[in-house]
């Protein structure tokens, strides 16, 4: 299993399809199965900027996850976003469910990403929106980047202000799947 953490916008969703579609690997984006599965008022607090709960967070990547066969390679992208969803991972992980195989922070500045999230042109990539995720994003995520290297989980940073195909032959070298 491999984990894609950074900014909302620095490319974990690019870099996770270029690595499932390249490498054979399952892809899980915690955003798209949001976008799917989420629905009524839960769903306008999301687009609000709002972050669903953790238990809601794991049931929904539990259901995910019991239906691949142990063992397949798996990208992550957005998950875990909070210490209890990175204790609960580490929780499967210690329990011979998954290895967890690297956990690779794409790295960028909040302007670098906003621009790129603005011109993707989503619903939800609104100015307001945008700050949202990312005061959410500091108070929630980069604790989690912490305590996984306080945990020892191999983790390597990836500079994604570059261009896709430069983050992404960077991403290839460090995982040694040139």
């Amino acid at each position: 299993m491999i984990l894609l953490m950074g900014l909302p916008g620095s490319g974990k969703g690019t870099q996770g399809k270029m690595l499932a579609d390249e490498h054979g690997m399952h892809l899980i984006s915690m955003g798209e199965l949001v976008r799917m599965y989420v629905t009524g008022e839960r769903r306008k607090q999301m687009l609000a900027g709002a972050l669903l709960e953790d238990n809601e967070i794991i049931t929904m990547i539990d259901r995910v996850l019991t239906t691949m066969d142990d063992g397949e390679d798996c990208v992550l992208d957005g998950f875990p976003r909070t210490i209890p969803q990175a204790k609960w991972l580490m929780q499967q992980v210690e329990a011979g469910r998954f290895d967890l195989s690297y956990v690779i922070c794409l790295t960028a500045s909040p302007d670098a990403v906003k621009a790129r999230l603005k011109a993707r042109g989503r619903l939800d990539d609104k100015d307001e929106v945008i700050e949202a995720r990312f005061k959410e994003y500091e108070r929630l995520t980069q604790p989690v980047i912490d305590w996984f290297e306080e945990q020892g989980a191999p983790i390597v940073r990836v500079d994604a202000e570059r261009s896709t195909s430069e983050v992404n032959r960077d991403v290839i070298k460090l995982l040694g799947l040139e």
